[in-house]
């Protein structure tokens, strides 16, 4: 029975996914109380999202396993030992070294080597953005990373919730139909709409600086930087020709169908932090 004979079905998805949300803004939450599990959870999400990418660009690599843990234990090493600077420099080889690793040792086409560069970019660049953000002190708060994190993780996470529920309720118009058919105009300027509120409302319990102006601006940016950074991630499925990740997360797929849309997000937001660090604002 299509969607239009059958309008329920078009909600039936929501309960679960909504569920899911929840799941994950909680297992976010414990897993960044400390700053010694935030590092062994990046490094898994840096493991895990290798083994979804290597799922998505080569299939049929038969060390899929032993490579993601590899990556996963480089990336716990990379932050527990090397300056931020440092950090960039070996990550940024790495990225480079694994796509020459598949061009020049398994004679992969260009599309894998842009894919599994990419995503050992995201997976390490993007991601261990996390830690960092955990790590910051301000005024010698030694909880400001975490405050710093809820409101980055929660104004993400709830940005996608918002222009996905919008979009089911009230969106028809689709916005980018062939990367991302479920999206609409409606849900899309809608989600980002309800992000700036909620941007004010975490910037004054949870920031160290900023105003209605200030607050209102990150909600704006961080609302469509997290759209894009969802809408690269379903044009990657699309050209790889998967519906989702993996089966990690109910009602949502893998673990980079959920955090696709911190892959700008996290970087941006660690760099206008130490921005205004330097500028002592």
């Amino acid at each position: 029975m299509s969607e239009l004979s059958n309008p329920k079905d078009k909600f039936a998805d929501v309960p679960i996914r909504v569920r899911s949300w929840g799941y994950i803004v909680l297992v976010l939450a414990i897993a960044f109380v400390s700053q010694t599990t935030s590092l062994l959870f990046v490094s898994w999400l840096t493991f895990q999202g290798m083994r979804e990418f290597m799922k998505m660009f080569v299939p049929n690599f038969n060390l899929v396993l032993v490579f993601a843990v590899a990556t996963g234990l480089l990336q716990l090493i990379l932050l527990l030992y090397c300056s931020y600077s440092g950090y960039l420099l070996w990550a940024t080889l790495l990225c480079i070294g694994i796509g020459l690793f598949f061009r020049l040792g398994q004679k992969a086409t260009m599309d894998v080597v842009i894919g599994m560069t990419f995503g050992a970019a995201a997976c390490l660049l993007a991601f261990s953005q996390l830690a960092f953000i955990r790590a910051v002190e301000i005024h010698q708060n030694e909880w400001m990373g975490l405050q710093l994190l809820a409101y980055i993780i929660v104004l993400t996470e709830l940005n996608d919730v918002f222009q996905y529920l919008m979009g089911k309720f009230f969106g028809k118009r689709k916005i980018v139909p062939r990367i991302s058919p479920n999206k609409t105009v409606v849900g899309c300027i809608g989600g980002i709409g309800v992000t700036i509120i909620l941007s004010n409302i975490l910037g004054y319990l949870l920031l160290p600086f900023g105003d209605f102006i200030c607050f209102s601006l990150l909600g704006l940016l961080f609302g469509v930087l997290g759209f894009f950074g969802d809408v690269l991630f379903s044009f990657l499925k699309r050209r790889t020709g998967v519906k989702d990740t993996g089966t990690l997360i109910p009602g949502h797929g893998g673990l980079l169908d959920r955090i696709d849309s911190l892959l700008f997000n996290t970087p941006v937001f660690y760099g206008l932090i130490c921005l205004i660090e330097m500028t002592n604002l």
